[in-house]
């Protein structure tokens, strides 16, 4: 199986490793001093005593490398969308595009019966710019639950976690994910099949739209946003209506709300993903994980008060600071062109 990780990095690398060492045929896309170091010295990744080292063909242009079975993308939803138009040249007729991110994904509606099915949500695909260039059909849903890091350029180190979920937006159980999934566990990795990937989807989301912004928001590790009385309650309120929103939508939460927060309080003192882009002068990942639930509310008719207030300070949080990536105005034009006509 041709494999291609668009997005080498942390999550990105240490799937291509472990994949490369199930046997699949592996290649990358990567940028910078990551991707010298790969070409020179292979892909490393500390698995906890022993170090392995595996070389791939990889390349900064997805032109180099060719059509591919499966083509990951392990970026964060705003660079996806840069990048949708360089992953055309990976597409075959029968490529299978895996989206390992976290947030609701742009693919969200399709597959799905009823009013909204095949609708398309600015927030995460302006201008549906994912949505033409790789085409609905070819994804494959996946949660993504192993914590890793780029400790140098070309060494990756796996701090814990090896689970990833997957699913079929049309809740099929198809040939193509059994097969894709088999070179996970190839690998040494643990896929888990859902029959809908979007229940899996939210249980991640119900953390990440609020632990990442309220952490962002007040430096605090997650530990203590998820005990501290002020930041708990908030928390738990986004999370209600999260929760309201999604079931309207047919999501099936396996937890409740007090447990997912508990659960993220014995997790201790980490520093969110977006605390740490914070520190690290990074693009904020705010509107995968808050716009879009904010404006799934709005086409259900729920209200979202708290989350409306966190996301309005959070996304100023992030122009202040010059973090939150704004999109073509031309995309937003035909958002509000959409949004007006509906």
């Amino acid at each position: 199986m041709k494999i291609c990780i668009y997005g080498a990095g942390a999550i990105g690398g240490y799937m291509g490793v472990m994949l490369k060492r199930g046997g699949a045929d592996v290649s990358l896309v990567a940028r910078g001093a990551h991707l010298e170091a790969i070409k020179a010295n292979g892909l490393k990744l500390v698995l906890k005593d022993e170090k392995l080292t595996e070389r791939m063909p990889a390349s900064s242009a997805s032109r180099d490398l060719g059509p591919q079975d499966v083509v990951i993308v392990a970026l964060k939803a705003h660079q996806a969308w840069e990048a949708a138009e360089d992953i055309k040249p990976l597409l075959g007729p029968e490529t299978i595009v895996v989206t390992a991110q976290n947030g609701v994904p742009w693919w969200y509606f399709h597959g799905l019966d009823g009013p909204y099915a095949d609708l398309r949500l600015a927030s995460v695909d302006p201008g549906d710019r994912q949505w033409r260039a790789i085409g609905p059909q070819r994804a494959i849903g996946c949660t993504v639950y192993p914590a890793t890091e780029i400790i140098e350029p070309g060494v990756i180190k796996h701090i814990y976690g090896d689970q990833f979920g997957l699913g079929e937006p049309n809740r099929v159980a198809s040939d193509r994910l059994a097969r894709f999934a088999e070179a996970l566990a190839a690998g040494g990795l643990k896929p888990r099949l859902y029959p809908d990937i979007r229940d899996d989807i939210w249980i991640k989301l119900w953390g990440n739209l609020c632990f990442n912004p309220i952490s962002a928001l007040t430096q605090a590790t997650l530990d203590i946003v998820a005990t501290d009385p002020g930041t708990r309650a908030l928390s738990r309120n986004m999370m209600l209506e999260a929760q309201e929103i999604a079931e309207t939508l047919g999501v099936t939460f396996r937890v409740d709300v007090d447990r997912r927060i508990n659960g993220a309080a014995g997790v201790g003192a980490h520093r969110t993903s977006m605390l740490q882009d914070l520190d690290k002068g990074r693009p904020l990942e705010i509107d995968a994980l808050l716009t879009a639930v904010q404006e799934m509310g709005r086409l259900v008719k729920v209200h979202t008060p708290y989350i409306d207030a966190v996301l309005g300070l959070v996304q100023q949080l992030g122009r202040v600071k010059g973090l939150y990536p704004t999109f073509p105005a031309e995309t937003a034009l035909v958002d509000e062109r959409r949004l007006a006509a509906s």
